[in-house]
């Protein structure tokens, strides 16, 4: 047995720079992962952050209507079409998922950016666009495992979670930028408006993507993910259909296996709980942007504010990976839990409290130096400040590990079934979110009166669900992972 793989890691900084350059050796898929899941979420998230302002200013929706459609017909059809999409990679190739999910994509994207009536849009561009955006998620978590060895699992996972926060982080900056030209363009006799322009920019980062995609290497691809594509012989539309069936008996097959098997109900529990966080997570893409403009201020710079929780997380995810690799995902997750649900309860608290922070020297620099603000500086900023920069400590713990704990249980062969299942949170979070719009209307409306202590009271107890539910139910819930201690 060779001695060096049961060796303890050198300690010191030495030792701690060590954890990292196990990427040294990476193979280019890797690498390349890593940059399409850069441009994959940069082009998702700038479109997530316009979709419910979209949907009011430039299609008329209410507030309650549009947090419906996000919360319970786009988000949830997306998580919905990644599940289905993981056996569908099984069965034919990373590479050439990638393909089919840009196409898509691109598409549909094309539509919502000119489509000016409701049904069009909804129709052929937002329902589209999540199946393209669906091909795509699962596949990326797969690659990272069928790209990384062992040792560079727990690294990967980590640098590959702060990746998706720079793609975040691009996209805030992208919103508030935009927003702030406040440009009047007129191509022929159509005029986009700022909603149409953001579109625009999703557009093309995902042109971009094709080139990127092509570098793949499809033999590499194959002899680590299976050989199933390969036995395809016959014409393009006879490979396409037989991998339909294949990957619907994939499907059926999965779920038939998983449906015996106590431990999957364990882990459907698990997810139910961290899905409680992932309502708090995807508020920031669907309700801080009203949030924003109704109670700091129109056109207040949210995308900057949320930004900084990708800067902490693109620094602290794989800080965190390298210091706790050795530890039990679902430990980490209970500890990162119970920091998130704490941080939201700060939102609720009087904003008076905040208001001489607002005009201390650091808040002063928040407002007029970090955000560009001119006059005074709303203690809100402050208060989302300091939950955001707390919300990123327990995000930087646990939100990596969900997804390696998905994917370190899964028999091999079988990555993106079982990492597509790591989605079940979001479709859970989604449902959740998808009362924000009665919550704007009801706490925080466009006109009249606001109480958002109260409506941010609402998340916080959300929130805490999960980390009681996980501590409370953990004898039942934890499942072995592989390549951890007990």
């Amino acid at each position: 047995m060779d001695q060096r793989a049961g060796a303890h890691p050198e300690g010191g900084l030495h030792g701690f720079v060590a954890k990292f350059a196990v990427l040294r050796g990476a193979r280019r898929e890797l690498w390349l992962t890593f940059l399409i899941k850069f441009l994959i979420y940069t082009a998702y998230s700038v479109t997530n952050k316009t979709m419910v302002l979209w949907l009011s200013k430039d299609l008329g929706f209410s507030d309650q209507a549009a947090g419906a459609l996000v919360g319970w017909v786009w988000a949830p059809a997306m998580t919905v079409f990644t599940l289905l999409a993981g056996s569908v990679t099984d069965a034919i190739g990373l590479r050439r998922i990638f393909f089919i999910g840009v196409a898509i994509c691109t598409v549909a994207r094309s539509v919502m950016i000119v489509a000016t009536n409701p049904s069009l849009a909804l129709l052929c561009g937002v329902l589209p666009l999540a199946v393209g955006e669906a091909l795509g998620t699962p596949v990326l978590l797969a690659a990272t495992r069928v790209y990384s060895t062992a040792a560079q699992r727990s690294i990967a996972f980590s640098i590959i979670y702060a990746i998706m926060n720079v793609g975040y982080l691009a996209a805030g900056y992208i919103f508030d930028y935009v927003r702030s030209l406040d440009l009047h363009v007129h191509i022929g006799g159509f005029a986009p408006s700022p909603h149409q322009q953001l579109f625009c920019v999703s557009l093309g980062f995902e042109i971009v993507l094709f080139p990127v995609i092509y570098f793949l290497r499809q033999d590499a691809e194959v002899r680590a993910i299976t050989n199933r594509a390969a036995t395809f012989q016959t014409s393009v539309w006879l490979k396409a259909a037989r991998t339909v069936r294949q990957s619907a008996a994939d499907i059926v097959a999965l779920f038939s296996r998983l449906m015996r098997q106590s431990a999957f109900y364990r882990l459907l529990l698990f997810f139910l709980f961290i899905g409680f966080l992932k309502a708090i997570f995807l508020q920031m893409d669907y309700v801080f942007p009203k949030f924003g403009d109704r109670v700091m201020g129109l056109h207040a710079p949210v995308g900057k504010l949320s930004a900084i929780n990708s800067w902490i997380i693109i620094f602290l995810a794989p800080i965190v990976g390298a210091l706790t690799q050795r530890i039990a995902s679902y430990r980490i997750v209970v500890i990162g839990s119970i920091v998130c649900a704490a941080s939201v309860f700060v939102m609720a608290l009087p904003a008076n409290w905040f208001v001489g922070a607002a005009n201390s020297p650091t808040g002063q620099w928040l407002g007029h130096e970090y955000l560009r603000l001119s006059g005074s500086v709303h203690p809100y900023y402050i208060m989302s400040a300091v939950y955001l920069t707390i919300f990123s400590v327990g995000e930087a713990l646990y939100s990596p590990r969900v997804y390696e704990y998905a994917a370190a249980i899964a028999p091999a062969g079988q990555e993106a079934s079982y990492a597509s299942l790591a989605y079940l949170p979001f479709l859970v979070g989604k449902l959740l979110v998808g009362t924000g719009g009665w919550l704007l209307a009801a706490f925080c409306p466009e006109q009249g009166t606001k109480h958002p202590g109260q409506m941010w009271l609402i998340f916080a107890c959300a929130a805490a669900v999960a980390p009681i539910g996980l501590l409370v139910f953990m004898p039942y819930i934890r499942v072995p992972e592989a390549g951890r201690e007990s």
